[in-house]
């Protein structure tokens, strides 16, 4: 069933925990990402680091962490006005209704809402994970040719600059 239209970005909040921490990836994807039961207490433990859930109305979807300026420096050396865009998935049950897609053009706006001052966002992905790839590059992320080396490979490393900060 397709999403209804009323997908959005919250900042996380504890009524998401339950369901976030049942959030399942057959082991081909979750090898590529950060589980929600790995990242999440991390996140909160950190000041820098900002966990954002998706939600279709009020089922917690999809996940991923901001990561202000302290924990982009090792990946990025841009600039400190910068917001890594960390360990981003759908929940496998709410995959193919197009969370994905959705939440990553709402990425921006709700980056420059609750970060104002963000003149950009970086990711990094693998260069195995040509759907995530290509799901950044459709969502406007540009490959500006930095390369890192990741912990499970080769990484490009994204950016994302119209209509932050």
């Amino acid at each position: 069933m397709p999403m209804s239209g009323t997908v959005r970005l919250v900042e996380y909040e504890d009524k998401y925990k339950e369901s976030l921490l049942a959030f399942f990836l057959p082991k081909e994807q979750e090898e590529f990402t950060g589980m929600p039961a790995d990242t999440l207490e991390p996140a909160l433990q950190d000041v820098n680091r900002h966990p954002t859930v998706v939600v279709e109305g009020d089922k917690a979807v999809g996940f991923f962490v901001l990561h202000g300026w302290e924990g982009i420096d090792n990946v990025y050396s841009g600039g400190s006005r910068a917001m890594l865009f960390r360990a981003f998935l759908i929940d496998y049950s709410s995959q193919g209704k197009g969370y994905a897609k959705a939440a990553l053009r709402m990425l921006p706006s709700f980056v420059s809402a609750c970060y104002p001052g963000t003149d950009e966002i970086v990711l990094s992905v693998n260069e195995e994970n040509i759907s995530a790839l290509r799901l950044y590059l459709d969502a406007g992320f540009q490959d500006n040719g930095l390369r890192r080396m990741g912990p499970k490979g080769p990484q490009k490393i994204l950016q994302y600059t119209a209509g932050c900060g």
